[in-house]
């Protein structure tokens, strides 16, 4: 397996343990705003590519390494402001969409002073401005396992699951997921097409071991 997908894949099992759907934020009828355009946006994340300068002017005087770590604002005294900003232009800039759950972790509150918005509305964004962009799906799950609503990240990752099969990443945190709930027989199905595909973490497969759970061989090989 590549650095890059190692690298993604323990990306999205640290936000995971941090720890066409409808999204809550619109069932509870919470208004998330329209995805308006203006000099500076919406961009597609997915399509960033192909508009790296307005990215770069975006990252430089905004989404800075000290935003990003929620140490402190760039244009204010907390990154409230400048992540808001990161996240109109950018609905579904990963990075930032990462941020903003660790900050809705660090103030225990998902209503933060300095966001035009609740937490989960951002999400609502995201998804909206690219359906199939499967990182918002599984920061999204993250976002709802880490507050209790299991049943919802799964369906966010079943969803990821749908649009990128081979997705080891998509398919570990499933596995992960289905364990927490005791649903042993999906979480090792989705552990074996993990390991199938080589995904190189261990942890899934000890814990099926230790649970008596676990077809495979002791490497993440399957049996069969």
């Amino acid at each position: 397996m590549s650095m890059k997908i190692l690298k993604a894949s323990v990306f999205v099992i640290i936000v995971f343990f941090l720890m066409p759907l409808p999204v809550v934020a619109a069932k509870k009828g919470i208004y998330c705003g329209e995805l308006k355009g203006s000099h500076y946006g919406p961009f597609d994340y997915m399509d960033r590519f192909n508009h790296s300068e307005q990215l770069k002017i975006v990252e430089d005087f905004h989404f800075t390494s000290d935003v990003e770590d929620l140490i402190r604002g760039s244009t204010s005294s907390t990154p409230a402001k400048d992540l808001n900003y990161t996240l109109h232009a950018w609905p579904n800039h990963h990075r930032a969409l990462v941020s903003l759950f660790k900050y809705s972790i660090k103030e225990k509150s998902t209503r933060i002073k300095g966001l035009k918005y609740p937490v989960e509305c951002y999400f609502d964004r995201a998804i909206r401005m690219n359906m199939k962009d499967v990182q918002v799906r599984s920061i999204y799950s993250a976002f709802l396992s880490h507050r209790g609503r299991n049943k919802e990240a799964l369906e966010q990752l079943e969803v990821a699951a749908n649009l990128e099969p081979d997705n080891v990443t998509v398919l570990y945190n499933l596995g992960l997921l289905y364990f927490k709930q005791k649903n042993y027989e999906k979480a090792s199905h989705y552990a074996e097409k993990a390991y199938a595909l080589d995904y190189p973490l261990p942890g899934l497969r000890n814990k099926l071991i230790q649970a008596g759970k676990w077809r495979g061989s002791a490497s993440g090989r399957s049996g069969k």
